[in-house]
């Protein structure tokens, strides 16, 4: 019987293109966590014309500026996908990567409403960070094929915006349902800091060839879980790692 817990997964939802809540909408869990989520903000300021006549002639005064129109919030992250690191006995495992992405690549593809298209809203949720938005821009890298031509593993590069300054709001639910403080190794994957013994992880070596050589009676999948292991085949050199998991 299995002590660990479930890695909890980033997922986009459907949105409708206001942003609201849409009954039935379409919603994708990501295979690999993103690594690093990247927020930026931006004003639209403009410069007056008459800026600096009949003064000092410093246009470059921040006093001459003006704020036009509405701010915007912008999200960029990557997302990873193999169809090697597919659970097997799922009976729905996927030949084509793409036919992984796909279910990403639904979110930047216009909808028809009416007589016109509009693109869908989405938001992209992980644990208690929650961002409402369009998809402006995506971009999807083939990084590995079979020897008959087939592409194995890919990464997309998504970029998401709303047109306003968004406060920085957590998912209050996701917070009140995991009050432990985030930084400790193990917290939340039932790995007792100080009391397990850890396998250092050599440059270049996948969680899944890790897990062979050690000849563990655990499975690759329930070791990721349970040292919080969001993608198997890019492991930093030097991670530490408890293989000793208990099924």
């Amino acid at each position: 019987m299995s002590n660990t817990t479930k890695l909890l997964k980033a997922k986009l939802i459907e949105l409708t293109a206001e942003l609201e809540e849409k009954s039935g909408g379409k919603e994708t869990t990501v295979q690999f966590n993103p690594e690093s989520l990247k927020v930026s903000f931006a004003n639209q300021v403009v410069q007056p014309n008459n800026a600096g006549s009949g003064g000092s002639g410093d246009q470059s005064s921040t006093a001459a500026r003006q704020f036009v129109g509405a701010g915007t919030t912008k999200l960029a992250l990557t997302l990873w996908f193999d169809v090697g690191a597919q659970d097997a006995d799922s009976g729905n495992a996927k030949a084509d990567v793409r036919d992984l992405t796909k279910d990403v690549a639904f979110f930047i593809v216009p909808k028809q409403d009416g007589d016109h298209y509009v693109p869908p809203g989405v938001r992209f949720i992980w644990g208690s960070f929650q961002f409402d938005g369009l998809v402006d821009s995506l971009e999807e890298t083939l990084e590995f094929f079979s020897d008959e031509g087939v592409p194995l593993r890919a990464s997309i590069s998504l970029g998401m915006s709303q047109q306003r300054i968004s406060e920085f709001q957590g998912n209050q639910k996701a917070l009140a349902a995991n009050p432990s403080p985030p930084g400790a190794f193990g917290a939340g994957f039932g790995v007792s800091i100080g009391a397990t013994p850890l396998v250092q992880v050599k440059a270049g070596v996948s969680l899944q060839a890790a897990v062979g050589n050690s000849k563990s009676s655990a499975s690759w999948q329930s070791i990721a879980e349970a040292n919080g292991i969001e993608n198997p085949r890019q492991l930093s050199a030097g991670t530490m790692v408890n293989l000793k998991v208990r099924k």
